[in-house]
């Protein structure tokens, strides 16, 4: 392993916490509607997905390569840069994970290392048409692709079950449940995984360790994977959810059209060396998925929050990852001080998340009852008979027989 100094493990150690946030922020993307819709208990689900986000961490370094030599210049960046692009990104994935907002942890990243970069060296350190081609424009299209691709999905999955029968269709559903989020898995894996890679080899190339451009060691690959599974099986239970609940009512045929579709999206993206958000290909899916069932509907109170903080992650990441580097530029004082803030800053986030504890065993209550204008939407066009969300009336009717059934007469000797 090459020579390390004290401030280069600091960041070194540091990049490996932001992958583990990463992990347990970012779990619901490939496992929150698998959960919700029991096709996996939720402790065998996030095992599932610590391995494969494990294993998809050793399959390519296409994205991390647009960290390093694309997103921002190495020239004149210091290493104090990459440490408080850290804190910005911990800080704001700690937030909206206690906000339960599935947010982007590969935007508040790059919005850290954007802000501390400008502090640094000014604007002329980012490279503004990678960030516009490779970051904003993947930002955008990321959701409405895979939500379009998700609401046909859905429309054809309940056309086969209409044509095929459900009792012949439930099976094959779990199963292909399970398969997609394993695919998920393994894309995130790949795809977020390498981010840290990169940051890691960013350090060292900023404290002349390694040769600028150079590609990730083995050891950064391996702990960056370990420490992005660890957090993945701990499992994020508030944004897990609020993704499986709290966005619509998933049937097991949406969560395999859902997930099948955000998996394709995001490997896709990842060969062509897109930083694609996976929480936003993931959350545009369960959308596309709730739109596409008939009787489906989106829960557009908490969907408003969610697009709020997808617009805030770059430009709050990116102030403070900006002050952040403004400290460290006073000196060792200065260094010691944002550390001490971002473990400050950890600590209340945390205590604050005890007083309404989110946990396995609650993971599938509704996080807020459906609003008026989903509930009217949902009694005008109900779903089809046979889904897993059956309203109260339809539950009444199995149980009290209709005025056209002809009552038992009793029986004669």
């Amino acid at each position: 392993m090459e020579h390390i100094t004290l401030l280069l493990g600091i960041v070194i150690v540091t990049a490996l916490v932001f992958d583990f946030t990463n992990g347990f922020h970012d779990t619901a993307n490939a496992m929150a509607t698998t959960i919700s819709t029991g096709a996996l208990k939720p402790k065998t689900a996030v095992a599932m997905s610590a391995v494969l986000n494990l294993v998809g961490a050793f399959l390519s370094v296409e994205v991390a390569t647009t960290i390093s030599g694309g997103l921002i210049n190495e020239e004149g960046i210091r290493t104090e840069v990459i440490f408080a692009a850290l804190v910005g990104a911990i800080l704001w994935n700690l937030l909206t994970w206690l906000l339960g907002l599935p947010s982007s942890s590969s935007h508040a990243l790059f919005g850290g290392l954007i802000g501390a970069a400008v502090m640094s060296a000014g604007w002329s350190s980012v490279n503004g048409s990678t960030v516009i081609t490779k970051v904003l424009i993947p930002a955008v299209a990321a959701p409405l692709v895979a939500g379009l691709a998700a609401m046909l999905a859905t429309r054809l999955t309940y056309r086969i079950s209409r044509q095929a029968g459900e009792k012949a269709t439930s099976k094959g559903y779990r199963a292909g449940q399970i398969t997609s989020a394993g695919l998920v898995s393994l894309a995130h894996g790949t795809n977020d995984a390498q981010k840290t890679m990169r940051i890691i080899t960013l350090a060292l190339n900023t404290s002349g360790v390694r040769a600028p451009g150079s590609n990730p060691p083995l050891w950064v690959i391996v702990s960056a994977g370990i420490a992005i599974a660890l957090g993945t099986y701990l499992g994020g239970w508030r944004i897990i959810r609020t993704m499986g609940k709290g966005l619509t009512d998933l049937a097991p045929p949406q969560g395999f059209a859902s997930q099948t579709s955000a998996a394709t999206v995001i490997l896709a993206s990842s060969h062509l060396g897109f930083s694609l958000s996976t929480t936003q290909s993931c959350s545009g899916a369960v959308m596309g998925s709730g739109l596409g069932r008939k009787g489906g509907v989106v829960r557009w109170s908490t969907a408003t929050r969610m697009f709020i903080a997808w617009g805030l992650t770059l430009p709050a990441a990116g102030l403070v990852g900006a002050g952040a580097e403004f400290l460290t530029q006073q000196g060792t004082w200065g260094i010691v001080l944002t550390g001490a803030l971002l473990i400050a800053g950890s600590g209340v986030i945390w205590t604050l998340s005890r007083r309404q504890p989110v946990t396995v065993d609650n993971v599938n209550d509704e996080p807020e009852p459906a609003g008026v204008i989903t509930t009217a939407v949902a009694a005008v066009s109900p779903p089809p008979a046979g889904t897993a969300t059956t309203t109260a009336a339809e539950d009444l009717k199995t149980t009290i027989p209709g005025p056209d059934v002809e009552p038992a007469r009793p029986a004669t000797v």
